[in-house]
């Protein structure tokens, strides 16, 4: 056997081996690339315990439940919170992930109900 079908004999398996590793890596990989980012959709949906906002764009996150208290930043549409308290037209919520605008998961405050809206499971036939 010549020294070059000797070296062919080696070569050929080792290059089918890394062929099927790439095509397992790049499967692998576009599996994981597909996975849409975290949404509200993720939310845990419990109604009337989990809310989001549905409606406005840089709604005030308030340090007390009225427009007379601080915002301590804004909420946008999506973004949503664990219920803690009620209070006439307000709700406490507890951030279930960082804000759009950059607040803190787990940071509590107020915003107006009208913004808001908990979740409703669907049921699919």
């Amino acid at each position: 056997m010549t020294h070059q079908r000797a070296t062919l004999r080696t070569r050929v398996p080792a290059r089918l081996a890394a062929s099927a590793l790439l095509a397992l890596s790049l499967t692998a990989g576009a599996a994981a690339t597909s996975a849409p980012a975290a949404t509200a959709a993720e939310m845990p949906c419990k109604p009337r315990v989990y809310y989001y906002v549905y409606k406005g764009s840089g709604v005030n996150f308030r340090t007390g439940a009225g427009t007379g208290y601080a915002s301590k930043g804004l909420l946008h549409k999506n973004d949503w919170g664990k219920k803690i308290a009620t209070k006439g037209s307000w709700i406490k919520l507890k951030l279930g992930q960082k804000s759009r605008s950059g607040l803190a998961k787990g940071t509590t405050g107020w915003v107006s109900k009208s913004y808001v809206s908990d979740c409703v499971p669907m049921q699919l036939d």
